[in-house]
């Protein structure tokens, strides 16, 4: 069964609503990041924040600079510690707005979708990386159509994101950022409202999901590296 999103009477949503008023201030008081096309996220009503990944901080960093709660799935290891730091941990991943997913699951993938088309239906933002792992040289790796589906099943935007500069904020295997600044692009939606009429459902979804990442890539300056991207051991 896919994992429930929590509903505004939860612990965990009034733990976001704890940590989100602190821990952007601090955030970006410490990185300083410039952030650009922020006007083309909408205030309310369910989107997609479709973006590049560069590093384990990405899922913060966008939460960070936009106003509004964004909803990214986490390895479900975050959430199952024991003792006082697991529920530490358990609490952190929660309030940031993340929520649980056994990536190791076969499952899994479709698991996510069902939480993601959840997410939406209540109306709010929902950030994934169609590339699937985060980009270990660099380069820009071809979108997986799940992006498509939910914007075709939805009937939501995708709003276009590029980050610069994460993978050296926080490195594979560095447990702690670093005083490094970033830069968040967010570009005009991507709607697929009436365009795919006719078009067989594969077809649009490719389509669609090509069209977003073409437009992350020209926000995120990298190279496309034209391959689906594998998952790193442990990743």
């Amino acid at each position: 069964m896919p994992p429930s999103a929590p509903s505004s009477t939860e612990p965990s949503d009034r733990m976001y609503r704890a940590l989100h008023a602190v821990v952007p201030p601090v955030a970006r008081a410490l990185w300083r990041p410039h952030v650009e096309g922020l006007e083309h996220v909408p205030a309310t009503g369910g989107v997609l924040l479709a973006s590049n990944h560069l590093s384990f901080i990405d899922s913060v960093v966008i939460p960070v600079v936009v106003p509004r709660k964004v909803v990214f799935l986490a390895k479900s290891d975050y959430f199952t510690g024991s003792g006082l730091r697991g529920a530490a941990q358990r609490a952190w991943f929660e309030g940031l707005g993340m929520l649980p997913v056994d990536r190791d699951d076969p499952r899994a993938a479709i698991a996510s979708l069902d939480t993601a088309l959840e997410v939406l239906a209540r109306g709010e933002a929902f950030g994934l990386y169609p590339e699937g792992s985060r980009s270990r040289d660099g380069r820009l790796y071809r979108g997986r159509t799940g992006v498509g589906h939910l914007a075709l099943t939805a009937g939501v935007p995708v709003v276009p994101v590029g980050l610069v500069g994460t993978d050296r904020l926080q490195p594979v295997g560095s447990s702690l950022p670093r005083p490094v600044r970033v830069t968040v692009r967010f570009g005009p939606p991507v709607r697929a409202g009436g365009r795919f009429g006719g078009v067989p459902l594969g077809r649009a979804r490719r389509e669609l999901t090509d069209e977003v990442m073409a437009a992350v890539a020209a926000l995120s300056g990298q190279d496309e590296a034209g391959v689906y991207n594998d998952r790193a051991p442990g990743a």
